[in-house]
Parts: C-alpha cells; structure tokens; sequence
C-alpha cells in the first residue's frame, strides 16, 4: 500500500513538472519558429518592413499599390501568381542602404501566401 502511494505521489510530482517545464518550453520552440523571408542580415530591415506592412492574406491589389506608393519599381515576373519588384531601404541604425529583389506569390484567390528576399545590386535604383 505504501509503495502505491510513494509511486502515485511520485506520478503525480512528475506530472506537475512536465506542465510546468511545458509552460517554458513550448513559447521558446513557438518564438524559434518565425523566421525570416531571408537569411541575408543586411536585408533583414527590409524583410521587417514588408512582413509589417503586408502580412500573409494582403491582396495583391493592396501589395501592387503599397510597393508604387513607395516607388519601389515593379519588374516582370514569370508566374502570374508572383509580383517582383526591388525595395530599397536604409537602415536607419546602420544608414547602410539595401536593395532586395523581392517576390511575392499569391494563391488563386490572389491573396499574398509569401514573399522571398534576395540582394540585388543598388543600381537597380531608379
């Protein structure tokens, strides 16, 4: 009888432990897992710009007016799902600039699914 108890005390004890231990873990594995659209440090200003300012679900109405309304040039892109265009911005920690070419790609409903980053040389500048 004694040894149930010992046993289900120590049950019990690690249970406790296991939530408790989960509470912590969980939101650390839960923060690691957001990455960026790029693992260029030098464009990661930019990829904190689009993921702010166009999140996941944007129509590619709004994406296409946000990027003329900050004159970052459109190119031609291959897929009728995807919008290209270079965005530039300066760091204002740094004041290093970055040019990126940036792809967006849409779902058939024309909703923004994703968006990825690469450098692109700064005279791509207008």
């Amino acid at each position: 009888m004694k040894t149930l108890q010992n046993s289900v005390k120590r049950s019990s004890s690690l249970r406790s432990c296991l939530c408790l231990l989960s509470l912590f873990v969980v939101p650390a594995f839960a923060g690691c897992q957001r990455h960026g659209h790029t693992s260029d440090p030098n464009l990661r200003r930019i990829d904190e710009m689009l993921d702010s300012q166009l999140p996941t679900g944007t129509p590619k109405s709004r994406v296409t007016f946000y990027l003329s309304s900050q004159g970052f040039p459109l190119q031609n892109a291959t897929d009728l799902h995807d919008v290209v265009a270079i965005v530039h911005h300066v760091d204002t920690d740094t004041l290093q600039p970055a040019t990126a070419r940036v792809t967006f790609h849409f779902d058939t409903s024309d909703n923004l699914k994703s968006y990825e980053l690469v450098a692109a040389g700064s005279a791509s500048r207008p």
